[in-house]
């Protein structure tokens, strides 16, 4: 997803054009200035500082003067920074400001294609020495970048560089750019041993890895023969742009590992796709035929992977009980045989407020395909799922949210799984487990989950609130839903004698009245009435509240679900600050300063 960034109602128009040409980008636009935005800001430099650091692709329709400002003092690593442009409000100039060589002087063209524009595209190397070596295409990986300097600066003095080209579709490189031989050298290969040759090294994603194993194969097999037949047949790991196996595998650990050591979503094929292959196999067998339906896995599995323009260039090789085999295609190898073994990404947004989300969230709903999730969650993460498949449900179908969000993942798709606060906290990831141990389904049972944490609503508390929970806490859903009252009732005796800072989630319903009542006059009879208690409501989104008060003032009629309430320990303060009041809990720092004085009476 790209930030289309409007201060004004026409750099808004040319926006809105933009985005017909380029539908993944968001248009956020200036309150009062800019009428039917995606999303609506009001503070122009934090919702740029807050889409830089989340790495979002930022393009201002502003001056570049107004981006550099807010982003400056942010800048860090050039590797990991989103790319950011400045567009004329008319479209006439796209300026990439950062990262020209991590997408914005690609972004800055398309614009300019979109818009009729010009790319003032200034990077030397992309200026005079066509595409840069640093950037290739996707897939292509540079083995040794330290040897890109003295290339790309031969390249612009105009000395002959050689290009050697063993493997791979070089004509991203120009290649009438380059000699047989030069000063320096780039050489296209994809095997791993250059002996001693001290060229610029460019791996192609060229090859595809076949991989069978028997049933309940130990994982670290898997990954072992992997590496060993890539080693022993002097190829590198990183021309290797796909690995599969037939679907029945899909939760075979020693096949998953083994993908997971290339660092690729492995790829699963029906049968009759493997079968397909049976021409060109080099050890097509009749036992494997009886068993599976065709006649290889691992061998077919590389040649369907690579493509029909390709060669089997390590036949099956077995050991112990995994089987692996690699082709190798004439051109770039797509990797779109079968289907992925589906990613589900159980993800927390916190409380609502954008700065609140972390970037690993961010991350994952940008990579995912489909996003499944309450109505009202989705609505708070709008921007950055705009355009993909959705699917909502009311509150109360949890159980229809996790296992749909599986059964889109067991399809070979990314899913994100949307929650409020964090998934692992009175959240969707206990029950997507649940959901898996319970499967019968193997695509089920191998999708790969993914829990990715959020900013709890007792979090979000305590930093509103100051330090409430400075020494030990917990926290007690109040709902009965799923846990007997009874239950409850011991945990709250539990927390009184334990003297803990309590946190109440789903404190009350309407239909749930009775038991923060009870809870309060538990915790009373072990801590004083003095004790400093906060109510919470709606942190993070339009309308919040944080109330304070004392355990014999507090009044629970008062809360609702939109609340979070949060209880001292008998040594828990409140402090009336001139900027409101503040609660927290002393750990114990105190009593440790004063018995740790010298003879002297000075602190150690």
């Amino acid at each position: 997803m790209t930030a289309l960034i409007a201060l004004t109602a026409e750099g808004a128009k040319t926006a809105r054009r933009l985005q017909q040409a380029l539908p993944d980008c968001v248009l956020y636009g200036r309150s009062a200035r800019v009428a039917d935005a995606d999303r609506d800001f009001h503070d122009t430099g934090a919702l740029i500082r807050d889409l830089f650091q989340q790495g979002t692709p930022i393009v201002g329709f502003c001056a570049a003067g107004i981006l550099i400002r807010f982003i400056a003092p942010l800048l860090a690593d050039k590797h990991a920074e989103p790319a950011v442009v400045a567009v004329a409000e008319d479209g006439s100039s796209a300026v990439p400001l950062l990262g020209g060589h991590h997408g914005a002087n690609t972004l800055s063209q398309r614009i300019a294609d979109a818009l009729g524009g010009h790319a003032a595209i200034t990077t030397a190397g992309d200026l005079r020495a066509g595409p840069a070596l640093d950037d290739p295409p996707a897939g292509w990986v540079v083995d040794n970048p330290d040897r890109v300097k003295p290339v790309t600066a031969a390249l612009l003095a105009g000395d002959s560089v050689g290009l050697t080209v063993e493997a791979g579709d070089v004509a991203w490189l120009d290649p009438d750019r380059f000699a047989d031989e030069g000063s320096e050298n780039v050489l296209v290969t994809e095997r791993a041993d250059r002996s001693g040759s001290d060229s610029l090294v460019l791996h192609p994603p060229v090859l595809a890895v076949g991989v069978g194993a028997e049933r309940g194969v130990p994982a670290e097999e898997g990954a072992d023969a992997v590496r060993r037949v890539l080693t022993e047949n002097g190829l590198a790991a990183a021309s290797v742009a796909a690995i599969g196996s037939i679907d029945i595998k899909a939760d075979e650990p020693a096949v998953l590992a083994a993908a997971d050591h290339l660092g690729l979503e492995p790829r699963f094929m029906t049968v009759q796709a493997l079968e397909a292959e049976a021409p060109r196999l080099a050890n097509p067998s009749d036992i494997v035929f009886k068993e599976t339906g065709c006649h290889g896995v691992a061998e077919g599995a590389a040649l369907a992977l690579a493509g029909p323009q390709s060669d089997l260039i390590v036949p099956k090789v077995r050991l112990g009980r995994v089987t692996v085999a690699i082709a190798k295609a004439e051109k770039a190898v797509e990797g779109t045989a079968g289907r992925t073994g589906g990613r589900l990404f159980v993800l927390g947004i916190g409380p609502g407020q954008l700065s609140w989300r972390t970037p690993e969230a961010v991350a994952a709903l940008r990579a995912s395909q489909e996003v499944v999730g309450y109505d009202l969650y989705l609505d708070l993460c709008a921007d950055l799922i705009a355009g993909k498949e959705q699917h909502r449900s009311p509150l109360g179908d949890e159980t229809g949210r996790a296992l749909k969000a599986l059964t889109l993942a067991a399809e070979g798709k990314t899913v994100a799984l949307v929650c409020s606060g964090d998934p692992g906290i009175y959240a969707l990831a206990t029950l997507v487990y649940e959901q898996v141990e319970a499967a019968q389904d193997r695509a089920i049972r191998g999708v790969r989950v993914t829990v990715v944490p959020g900013i709890s609503a007792f979090q979000a508390a305590a930093a509103r609130l100051g330090a409430p929970m400075g020494h030990d806490f917990c926290l007690i859903s109040l709902s009965d839903l799923l846990t007997p009252r009874e239950v409850i009732r011991q945990r709250l005796s539990a927390a009184a004698v334990g003297d803990f800072v309590v946190a109440f989630y789903n404190p009350q319903s309407l239909r749930r009245r009775t038991l923060l009542g009870e809870a309060r006059e538990v915790l009373l009879t072990a801590r004083p009435g003095t004790t400093p208690v906060a109510i919470a409501r709606n942190l993070g989104r339009p309308g919040e509240s944080v109330t304070v008060t004392t355990l014999a003032e507090f009044e629970p009629e008062t809360v609702d679900m939109l609340s979070l309430v949060v209880i001292g320990n008998s040594e828990s303060r409140l402090l009336d600050l001139p900027h409101g009041k503040r609660i927290y809990t002393p750990r114990g720092y105190a009593q440790k300063n004063d018995t740790s004085k010298t003879a002297g009476g000075i602190h150690q």
